[in-house]
C-alpha cells in the first residue's frame, strides 16, 4: 500500500489504529472498540499465524505467464477473487473526523467497483451505519453486498428489506457478531440464531429476490446447518478475532469446512489476509474467494475511493506474481497441489 496513504491513515486513526508495518494484532490486543482483537488478541493473532504457517511450492517450468484472475461469486463477476469485508462504526472504531461514515462507505463501495470487485457494507448501532452503506450501494448502482447484524424481531426484517431495496443481488449476515462487545456496550445486544430461525431468514431474503450469504462459520457442523437452511454462501470467519478470544485461525479450519459442504454452498473466507500471496493461500485451502478487512479500512481512511482502488491493484499484482510462480494459469487451477 502506498506510503502516503498509510501515513494519512495513521494520522487520522490515531488512538484507534497504529497502522503498523505488519498488521498482526500485537500492538492493539484488547482494543475493542478500535481495530484490535478481543481480550488477549489471541484470535486476531491466530488468523495471521495460521496463514504464515502455510508454505507454497514454487514452480517455474510451465506456461502460466499471465494468469487469469477472474472469478464469480454467487453470479457476481470479480476481476480477482477478493471482496472488501463489511466494516462500519468509523467514529468509534477508526477515529471519525475528517472521514465520516458516509465517506467511508462511499470509498469502499465505489473504490471496489472501480477496481472490478465487490465491497460489503457494515451495520451497527444507529441508523447512520447501515444507511450510509445502503446509500453507497445505491450510488454504485447496486454493486455491493449489505451485511446485516443478527438482530432480533422486527428490526431484523426491516433492515433486510432496506438492504434489498438498494438493488443489490446478495445480502449478507455476519452471524459472528452475536454477542459483539461494542453492541452490548451500547445496549443493543444481538443473538445467535437457531437452525429454524436461520431457515426463516434465508426464506425472507430469497423472497426479496436476493441470494443470502452468512459470515461466521468456524465448524463443520455449522457449515452443514447453514447448507441445510438454504443459504447460498458461507464465509469462514471469526470476526477478525473481535468476538471470542482463543479461537483457531480461519486458515486452520477452512479445509475441513470446505470439504464438508463442497457442492452445496459457495465457501469464502477471511481472517489475516494482507496481500496477494495470502489470497492465493486461502484459495488453495478451499475458498472460492476471500474477504479482506482491516487493510481496506486503512486504504479507505487514508486515501478514500482512490486509496481503496489502489490497494486492490496491490493485491492484483501480488496474486498475479504468486500464481505465476506456482504454475497456476487461472483461478480454477488453484488447488492444494500448490502447497508445500
Amino acid at each position: 500500500m502506498d506510503a502516503a496513504i498509510r501515513q494519512q491513515a495513521r494520522e487520522r486513526m490515531k488512538g484507534y489504529c497504529r497502522v503498523c508495518p505488519v498488521c498482526d494484532g500485537r500492538a492493539c490486543s484488547g482494543e475493542v472498540p478500535g481495530m484490535g482483537g478481543l481480550g488477549t488478541g489471541a484470535s486476531f493473532r491466530a488468523n495471521i499465524e495460521a496463514l504464515r504457517g502455510i508454505r507454497l511450492a514454487m514452480r517455474c517450468l510451465h506456461g502460466a505467464v499471465q494468469p487469469e484472475l477472474e472469478q464469480s461469486v454467487l453470479g457476481l463477476k470479480l476481476s480477482l477473487p477478493v471482496l472488501a469485508a463489511p466494516i462500519g462504526g468509523v467514529s468509534f472504531n477508526m477515529g471519525g473526523a475528517p472521514v465520516t461514515e458516509a465517506d467511508y462507505a462511499d470509498a469502499v463501495m465505489l473504490g471496489c467497483k472501480d477496481a472490478g470487485i465487490i465491497g460489503c457494507g457494515g451495520d451497527g448501532v444507529g441508523d447512520i451505519i447501515p444507511d450510509s452503506a445502503f446509500a453507497a450501494i445505491r450510488k454504485a448502482g447496486g454493486h455491493g453486498i449489505p451485511f446485516i447484524k443478527p438482530w432480533d424481531g422486527e428490526e431484523l426484517n426491516r433492515k433486510l428489506d432496506s438492504a434489498a431495496a438498494t438493488g443489490c443481488p446478495v445480502i449478507g449476515m455476519d452471524v459472528d457478531a452475536a454477542g459483539l462487545i461494542t453492541l452490548r456496550k451500547q445496549g443493543r445486544p444481538v443473538s445467535p440464531k437457531t437452525p429454524e430461525e436461520l431457515a426463516a431468514i434465508t426464506a425472507h431474503v430469497h423472497g426479496a429476490g436476493c441470494k443470502f450469504m452468512i459470515k461466521g462459520i468456524m465448524t463443520e457442523d455449522e457449515a452443514r446447518i447453514a447448507a441445510d437452511a438454504g443459504v447460498d454462501a458461507i464465509v469462514v470467519s471469526n470476526h477478525g478475532g473481535r468476538v471470542l478470544d482463543h479461537t483457531p485461525g480461519t486458515a486452520e479450519v477452512l479445509p475441513r469446512i470446505a470439504a464438508t459442504v463442497r457442492g452445496r454452498v459457495e465457501v469464502l473466507a477471511d481472517g489475516g489476509v494482507r496481500d496477494g500471496v495470502d489470497v492465493l493461500k486461502m484459495l488453495a485451502l478451499g475458498a472460492r474467494a476471500v474477504l479482506v478487512g482491516r487493510p481496506f479500512s486503512v486504504a479507505a481512511v487514508g486515501g478514500l475511493r482512490e486509496g481503496v482502488a489502489a490497494y486492490v491493484e496491490d493485491l492484483r499484482a501480488g496474486l498475479t506474481a504468486a500464481m505465476t510462480l506456482t504454475g497456476c494459469p487461472d483461478i480454477a487451477s488453484v488447488s492444494p497441489h500448490i502447497l508445500a
